[in-house]
C-alpha cells in the first residue's frame, strides 16, 4: 500500500513532533467515507516516527463529537497524544496572521482557532497533520504541512 505521506521521515527531521489537526481525528472517529482511510493511515505513519501532539483548541473541536469527557479521553489517550498548552507567543502570532487574513479580504466567520493551531505549530517547531492545508500554507509557510495530495485522495 502506498504511504499516506511521502518522504515522512525526511520531512520530520527538523520537527520535534506532529500537531494533529481536529479534522484528522474527527475523520477517524466518524469513519468518514472520503477521508477516514487517509487520516487513519497518516496518523499511524506519523506515530511510528514521532510524538503526536494536541492542544486545548484541538481537544475542544474534537469534543463536539463525543457525549462525555470519558469517551473523548478514551479516544485521545495520553499514552498516544501528548497534550501541550498554548503559549503567549503563539497567541500573538495567531492574532497577527488572522489580521493579515482579514486585510486580504478573509471573512469574519473564518475561525481564529485555525490560526492558533498554525501558530502553535510554527512557534513549537511542529509539523501539522491536516487535510485542510490551504490556509496553513498561505499564512504559515515555514511549517511542515502533512496533508493529502490529489493522488492520495
Amino acid at each position: 500500500m502506498k504511504p499516506a505521506i511521502t518522504s515522512l521521515r525526511a520531512r520530520l527531521s527538523a520537527c520535534r513532533g506532529v500537531l494533529v489537526d481536529s479534522n484528522v481525528l474527527l475523520d477517524i472517529a466518524t469513519n468518514d467515507p472520503n477521508w477516514g482511510d487517509w487520516s487513519g493511515r497518516a496518523l499511524v505513519e506519523c506515530a511510528e516516527h514521532t510524538t503526536l501532539i494536541i492542544n486545548p483548541i484541538i481537544y475542544a473541536e474534537v469534543s463536539i463529537g463525543y457525549s462525555t469527557i470519558e469517551a473523548l479521553e478514551a479516544s485521545l489517550p495520553t499514552t498516544l497524544y501528548q497534550r501541550e498548552a498554548l503559549g503567549w507567543e503563539a497567541g500573538f502570532l495567531a492574532g497577527k496572521r488572522f489580521l493579515l487574513y482579514r486585510r486580504r479580504g478573509g471573512l469574519r466567520r473564518s475561525p481564529l482557532p485555525d490560526f492558533y493551531i498554525g501558530a502553535h505549530a510554527a512557534v513549537g517547531r511542529l509539523a501539522l497533520l491536516t487535510r485542510d492545508a490551504a490556509r496553513y500554507r498561505s499564512y504559515f509557510p515555514a511549517i511542515e504541512i502533512l496533508a493529502p495530495t490529489k493522488r492520495q485522495v
